[in-house]
This record gives C-alpha cells, sequence and structure tokens, in this order.
C-alpha cells in the first residue's frame, strides 16, 4: 500500500510539473514578444471606454483586444497606433512605420472603413429597407472588387518591414442575430448587413492566409451577444447621444469576444 501511494504520488507530481511546463512555454515565448497593434476603432476600442490621453481622437482604448493581450501576457514591449477611422491606405501612411525588423507578434484589423461601414449604417438606420439594401449591395461589389488588391498592400508593408514577425488579422463581429424580436431595422436590412460582414470578413481571411498570417475570427465568439440576442449585448445598439460608438463592441465584446480569440491565434 504504502509504495502504491508513493507510486500515485509520484505520477501525480509529474503529471503537475507536465502541465506546468506545458502551459509556461507559450507564456514564456509570449513575454520575449515585440508586439505592435495596427488597424481601425475596432481595434483601437471604440466602444470599450477607458480612452489613454495620449491617443487624442484615435481613441485607444485599455480595454481594447492588444491593450489588453499586452496587460495579461506581458510582451516585452508593446505598441498601439490602431486609430479609430483608419483605412488600408491610412494604416500604410501612419501606422507601418511603427514596425521594425525586430517586431515579433503584429495585429492588423482593417478593411471596414474601405467598404463604408459607418456610410451604410447611416442609410439603413435613416432611408429605410430598399436603400439599405442597395448600399450594402454596392459595398459588397466594391468589396469584391477593390478589397483584396487593398489588403495585399498592407500585407505586403507589413512583411518588408517585420519579416520575421508572426502576424495576427482579426475580422469584425456580425452585427445581428436574426430571428428574434427586434425593434429598428427590418429583418430584411438586418440579414443584408450581416452577410456584407461575412463577405468582408471572408476576404480578410483569404489575403491573410494566402500571406502565411493568422486569421483571428471574431465571429462565432459574439453569437448570443450580437444584437437583437437575448443575452448580454457585446456591441453597442445606435447610440444617438454617442453616435461614433455605434455598432462596436463595448468593453465586455472585447473581454469576452475579441481578446480570447486574439489570444488563442497569437499563443
Amino acid at each position: 500500500m504504502r509504495r502504491s501511494r508513493l507510486v500515485t504520488l509520484a505520477l501525480s507530481l509529474t503529471a503537475a510539473l507536465g502541465a506546468t511546463i506545458v502551459t509556461a512555454v507559450p507564456a514564456q515565448a509570449a513575454a520575449t514578444d515585440r508586439y505592435v497593434a495596427l488597424g481601425d476603432s475596432y481595434a483601437s476600442g471604440v466602444g470599450a471606454g477607458s480612452y489613454t490621453s495620449e491617443s487624442g481622437s484615435c481613441k485607444r482604448s485599455t480595454n481594447a483586444y492588444p491593450a489588453l493581450y499586452a496587460a495579461n501576457i506581458k510582451p516585452a514591449s508593446y505598441k498601439s497606433v490602431a486609430c479609430s477611422g483608419a483605412t488600408t491606405t491610412s494604416v500604410i501612411n501612419t501606422q507601418l512605420s511603427a514596425l521594425t525588423s525586430t517586431t515579433t507578434l503584429v495585429s492588423v484589423q482593417v478593411g471596414g472603413n474601405d467598404v463604408g461601414f459607418a456610410n451604410i449604417m447611416t442609410t439603413c438606420v435613416l432611408y429605410g429597407t430598399s436603400q439599405c439594401v442597395a448600399s450594402v449591395d454596392a459595398a459588397m461589389v466594391k468589396a469584391r472588387n477593390d478589397l483584396p488588391r487593398l489588403l495585399d498592400n498592407v500585407y505586403n508593408g507589413i512583411k518588408t518591414r517585420s519579416p520575421s514577425a508572426r502576424v495576427v488579422v482579426v475580422g469584425y463581429p456580425v452585427f445581428y442575430q436574426l430571428n428574434t424580436p427586434c425593434v429598428g431595422l427590418t429583418d430584411t436590412a438586418r440579414a443584408k448587413i450581416n452577410e456584407g460582414i461575412n463577405l468582408v470578413d471572408d476576404i480578410i481571411r483569404s489575403r491573410a492566409t494566402s500571406h502565411g498570417f493568422r486569421f483571428a475570427d471574431v465571429r462565432s465568439a459574439f453569437v448570443g451577444h450580437q444584437l437583437c440576442s437575448y443575452g448580454e449585448k457585446w456591441l453597442h445598439a445606435l447610440n444617438i447621444l454617442d453616435i461614433g460608438v455605434s455598432y462596436h463592441p463595448t468593453a465586455a465584446g472585447q473581454s469576452g469576444g475579441n481578446y480570447p480569440v486574439f489570444r488563442s491565434v497569437a499563443g
């Protein structure tokens, strides 16, 4: 019995030590990272509050997923240059300069402003279903025709400046849960908006993987927390008093949706 107990204790300690080693290796590797976050308002954290004073109109939040990753993983260095309103062109012109040959981790979330997310939602809210559908259809044509090339320009720029970095491209959450009672837009309009977001995400994923980058698909993480869902909403609805936060993730959406997906993909 005594020998059996000793063997059991030894095996338990070995298993515990093994588990410690397995979980420590990724954390240790991440601690050596030099991390730079790029992108638009979804990456800067508009809608999540607690904006840093240095970020000004870019509205970088300490609740955004890049900042949460930095706070929890504690990489060797961290810098976010993500900015509200950023497009693929402004990322190239004003954000890529933050990357260097020593950067080891890059996150980038961009493309929504290139196809006019904000203008689409304004049209859908103000002008009704038919114009909403037409606006999304036009944006989908633009996405198919232009977005792959625009994303390639960003991704090529990242590779040029930080050739050894692992790059995580983050997608967008789909706004609406469908087939539930919901005030505001019609079911047809909500379904069309979702269709447009899914197309943009699929294009982003395709271009990201073609460059050898990792894709963080946050869509499933937000299911049950979308607008018109029954759970806690992780996206702001239309907010007349603070229009800029409309249709952006809340702090809970950043911490419960974006962050765990990003952390899992980034390592």
